[in-house]
């Protein structure tokens, strides 16, 4: 959609979630793009309205109160704007109400075209149901079973290279013949089924499937082994997802017709805004997103996007989940005082059961935001080893080349190389002190050498998403002022040494600091201030420039200050209780936060 920027002064934007409904109102104040108000409202997909529209309504209201600008007219949105008190140019929505986009899908080999059917599905904004592939070690029946019982929205069907293997892709169409599953949504209605594998294939697997399910075809995934292309299966995904899934969901249909654009699914919103702020800003970076019932992973290194979900890692809903993945020695490390398992399994549990509740104590919060650490650290180590290169790939290499990390199926995430990590979330974005988000970040995800930290602050990259598609530069002048905050850039050495050792010295602003290893300091350096710094790394340590080598590089300031990292990497805390716990306090303490 083209969009003439000097025309458009208002745009309402709404992110319809499972629980809330969020609308934003932005407006053009002199020559850049300004949030001006926010409102939101809970989500009446379910009875007794069924109708998602009451909640845009009824958040939109909230606007209108707060603004007094005339958002309603006759219980629909007025788009366009009259006047600037009456309407707005633009209206777009993100949705993920009613569970959001489920979808399983199938490949011949499990590693190779199962992972890029995984990637392109992620990328579109779906949660992975299950991944089907002749490989994977189930019976016949047991995968008809589970294609039947399951019901996702929609299935993705991959394999093979062009002119490769056309006998599977048979065999896993009459998988899905034979199991004939019903859609979630939508009574009567066949199940959409996206064809993305060996174009030699396509006639026999249309002439398996006839009938029997709506298939649409598009490019081969993998047309050769050391080429994936996505782009048309997440195009197609993001299509049938509006007609099947949304059109079927009560109230979508009228919600489609108000929108200046399509409705797009939150996932794929935020990562589109994700990927908007790779490109203008010229950085890698990671995005989480962790909710009650989910952790969302997105990155982006070298211009490829990858996200994955973590469908069993959330902070309410889920947290017993993380309990069983982490294991409680694993949460419990990072609680600053002694805790029984007992007493924290019981916390758990009772969190799980009342998912709504929030912490009443300072030991509650800091229990929570350990469970929150082990959630983040997991879904980033699935994350990890999904957004790889190519695997099945034979490459001529250099002997440098060989010796490297970049290696077929080798993770594409360099922390080393990691400009930026945005935290989105309750967890994060509404921690009560600032610096507890990071030091979240900086125990879950361990950023090498100079990495900006930032949080989302009410959570408004959906939005901003979709409407990076209409207005990117709209959409980056609002992320930036109104969405983002900044809370400073951290310095992380790699490699260890002994406790006390000078592990790192800045040069900043003509003063000096030596840090010793093992420990966290904050420098001043307020939000919007910029400074060059020099980094000499103690030796065997490296900041990005080799072992023991000095580093230049410009840092940004923020709403924490500067934070050098010394306490080494890969992060080992003491094995002693009374060490760990000493520790931990002692590095709450630096940023200035209270234990218990």
């Amino acid at each position: 959609m083209s969009t003439n920027e000097k025309a458009v002064q208002s745009i309402l934007a709404t992110d319809c979630g499972s629980t809330t409904t969020k609308a934003i109102l932005i407006e053009k104040q002199g020559d850049e793009y300004r949030l001006v108000a926010r409102g939101e409202a809970p989500t009446t997909v379910e009875a007794p309205f069924d109708d998602v529209t009451v909640g845009v309504r009824n958040a939109a209201a909230e606007v209108e109160d707060l603004t007094g600008k005339r958002l309603l007219e006759a219980g629909r949105l007025i788009v366009p704007a009259r006047d600037s008190k009456t309407g707005t140019d633009l209206y777009l929505s993100t949705s993920s109400a009613g569970g959001g986009l489920q979808m399983m899908v199938a490949g011949v080999v499990r590693s190779m075209s199962g992972e890029s059917a995984q990637r392109a599905a992620l990328g579109a904004g779906a949660i992975i149901m299950d991944v089907i592939a002749v490989d994977d070690g189930r019976r016949e029946y047991q995968r008809v079973e589970r294609i039947r019982n399951l019901r996702p929205d929609m299935i993705l069907l991959s394999g093979g290279t062009d002119g490769g293997t056309v006998t599977h892709l048979v065999e896993l169409a009459e998988l899905l013949v034979a199991a004939d599953p019903r859609p979630r949504l939508g009574i009567g209605l066949q199940i959409p089924v996206i064809f993305a594998g060996n174009k030699a294939a396509r006639e026999a697997v249309a002439r398996t499937v006839d009938g029997k399910c709506d298939l649409r075809i598009v490019d081969n995934l993998r047309p050769t082994m050391e080429r994936e292309n996505l782009g048309p299966a997440r195009e197609a995904i993001h299509e049938l997802f509006l007609q099947h899934v949304m059109q079927q969901a009560p109230g979508y249909s009228k919600l489609s017709s108000w929108t200046s654009t399509g409705i797009m699914s939150t996932p794929n919103a935020f990562g589109q805004m994700v990927q908007t702020i790779a490109d203008s800003l010229g950085l890698s970076v990671l995005a989480v997103d962790i909710g009650g019932a989910t952790t969302d992973v997105f990155s982006v290194f070298d211009g490829t996007f990858n996200r994955t979900v973590s469908a069993n890692l959330g902070m309410s809903y889920s947290i017993c989940n993380v309990l069983l993945e982490a294991g409680t020695a694993n949460i419990a490390r990072w609680v600053p005082f002694p805790l029984e398992d007992a007493d924290l399994r019981n916390r758990l549990r009772n969190k799980m059961i009342r998912p709504t509740t929030i912490p009443h104590t300072l030991a509650d919060l800091r229990i929570e935001q350990a469970v929150a650490r082990e959630a983040l650290r997991l879904a980033f180590e699935h994350h990890k080893a999904l957004a790889r290169g190519l695997k099945g790939v034979q490459q001529v290499r250099t002997i440098g080349e060989a010796l490297s990390q970049s290696g077929t199926g080798e993770t594409l995430v360099d922390l080393m190389e990691l400009g930026l990590i945005v935290g989105s979330g309750g967890v994060l974005s509404h921690a009560p002190r600032r610096a507890e988000s990071a030091l979240m970040m900086l125990d879950a995800y361990q950023p090498e050498g100079v990495t900006l930290l930032a949080v989302d602050s009410i959570f408004m990259m959906p939005q901003l998403g979709v409407l990076s598609t209409v207005l990117p530069e709209a959409a980056m002048q609002v992320f930036e002022r109104d969405c983002l905050i900044k809370l400073g850039h951290s310095i992380a050495p790699v490699g260890t040494m002994r406790p006390g050792e000078t592990a790192v010295t800045i040069r900043i602003n003509g003063s000096e600091t030596r840090v010793p290893f093992g420990s966290i300091e904050v420098l001043p350096l307020g939000v919007g201030e910029q400074a060059e710094v020099e980094i000499l790394p103690g030796r065997g340590l490296d900041v990005g420039a080799g072992k023991g080598r000095p580093r230049r590089a410009t840092v940004e300031g923020g709403v924490v200050g500067l934070i050098i990292d010394a306490r080494g990497r890969p992060l080992q805390l003491p094995t002693d209780p009374d060490a760990r716990i000493a520790k931990l306090t002692e590095w709450h303490q630096a940023l200035g936060l209270p234990v218990a």
